[in-house]
């Protein structure tokens, strides 16, 4: 028997959002690689694009600063993504995506930390 396998959707990581009007926004993506639904991501001072959320750096890349809610493919051009910039919302902590250097509890702790002080609230169970 075939087994098809889905991708996450915006049902499996967005679980609450109180005005989307209000909650999202439209970015431009940095160019370079695809980013999957549920893309923690960050603002990059200089330019003002986003990319994904990593663990260091001091281009702006270190605070988490919204959640893509659609997977863009931006591996050969900037992409443009809707993204939950503010709450109040819930997300599922485990639909939510990192850079690879976000690869320990701690780091990850601190980005969903970020993300609640925007009024996104990552939760176990919503």
């Amino acid at each position: 028997m075939t087994v098809l396998t889905q991708p996450p959707s915006l049902g499996d990581i967005l679980k609450y959002e109180l005005n989307p009007n209000y909650t999202r926004e439209t970015v431009t993506l940095l160019a370079g690689t695809t980013y999957p639904v549920g893309a923690v991501l960050v603002r990059i001072t200089a330019s003002g694009k986003y990319k994904l959320a990593t663990s260091g750096g001091t281009d702006g890349a270190q605070t988490a600063a919204a959640m893509l809610l659609y997977p863009v493919d931006a591996s050969d051009a900037d992409g443009t993504g809707l993204v939950i910039m503010r709450g109040p919302a819930i997300v599922s902590k485990a639909a939510l995506v990192f850079d690879a250097t976000v690869d320990d509890a701690a780091k990850t702790t601190t980005k969903h930390g970020q993300l609640a002080a925007l009024g996104i609230i990552p939760r176990d169970t919503a």
